[in-house]
């Protein structure tokens, strides 16, 4: 019997490797920032209605580069529009409704916390789909995790938590929901005209709920303490880091992009003490470093 030789495969894994780890880095990078950016408009955006205009900003920001492809691919997009529906309500109108909900009552830096769970999500999801993580993964997996945990809980057994907090680790489930199901995405339909296409499904599916929030709570000023954020939420935080973020699990899969996210927790420490002023103590430090270690660990390729 002839043998195949596996060495193409893992050649071309290795090459993936590096670009995919990048784009994961860079969104996590991006939404750490969206984090300080809900927290900032939570006393004056409702959360429906900060959703809703991310989502109209993002759509105007990639219509430049994706109208012509989605025009292009408006078949594959009525096959496949169960599965762009789907996509649309766990990544663009659960998930990011939830972290400005939860933005009304939990730090920002208690959001990244959270949120850096959500790699242990996508994980399982990927072991129920019968892919194998490694030990090495699910170790960096592990220690990352612990050194989140130790993170939220303040060097308590006994976390916490808020009723901010509890919005965000539904967040973390609709958000890890969405990146598993980006595996299944058909590979012949683009990404930018995925992402056009779930965007406007996302903003379409938000529209009755903001005009009762607006019916119930009123509209806000068109300030620069509202503005700039959304612009910052509906083109960095969106637009960008949602191709990055598609794009390096089609490189690399949920799971090991899963292990970069564990950065966020201290990309948002970070930018909370540059931004707000927060000291970082020892204890904080120390967490750190595990989610640093796990990730350097979990995101290496195994053999």
């Amino acid at each position: 019997m002839e043998r195949v030789s596996t060495t193409p495969i893992i050649a071309r894994a290795s090459r993936a490797a590096g670009p995919g780890l990048a784009l994961a880095g860079v969104a996590t990078v991006v939404w750490s920032g969206s984090f300080v950016a809900s927290r900032a408009l939570h006393d004056s955006v409702p959360p429906v209605q900060a959703a809703f205009w991310r989502w109209i900003i993002a759509l105007v920001a990639v219509a430049p580069f994706a109208a012509r492809e989605t025009w292009r691919q408006r078949a594959l997009i009525r096959r496949h529009f169960r599965f762009l529906l789907l996509a649309a309500l766990l990544g663009v109108t659960v998930y990011n409704t939830l972290v400005n909900q939860a933005g009304l009552s939990t730090s920002a830096g208690n959001m990244g916390m959270i949120m850096a769970a959500s790699p242990v999500l996508m994980a399982l999801y990927e072991r129920l789909g019968g892919q194998r993580l490694g030990a090495r993964r699910t170790t960096g997996m592990l220690v990352a995790c612990a050194g989140v945990l130790l993170l939220v809980s303040k060097g308590s057994l006994v976390p916490d938590f808020a009723a901010g907090d509890l919005w965000m680790v539904a967040a973390a489930v609709s958000f890890a929901s969405y990146s598993a199901l980006l595996r299944r995405r058909p590979a012949e339909l683009g990404g930018l005209a995925f992402l056009f296409t779930t965007f406007a499904l996302g903003a379409l599916m938000l529209a009755p709920v903001y005009g009762v929030s607006l019916a119930v709570q009123g509209g806000f000023a068109a300030t620069p303490g509202t503005v700039g954020p959304l612009v910052y939420v509906g083109v960095l935080s969106s637009a960008v880091a949602f191709f990055a973020w598609n794009k390096a699990i089609a490189l690399i899969g949920a799971a090991r992009a899963g292990v970069v996210y564990y950065l966020q927790p201290v990309c948002v420490a970070l930018l909370s003490f540059a931004l707000l002023g927060e000291a970082t103590g020892p204890g904080q430090l120390l967490c750190m470093a595990l989610i640093l270690g796990g990730v350097v660990l979990g995101s290496r390729a195994s053999r």
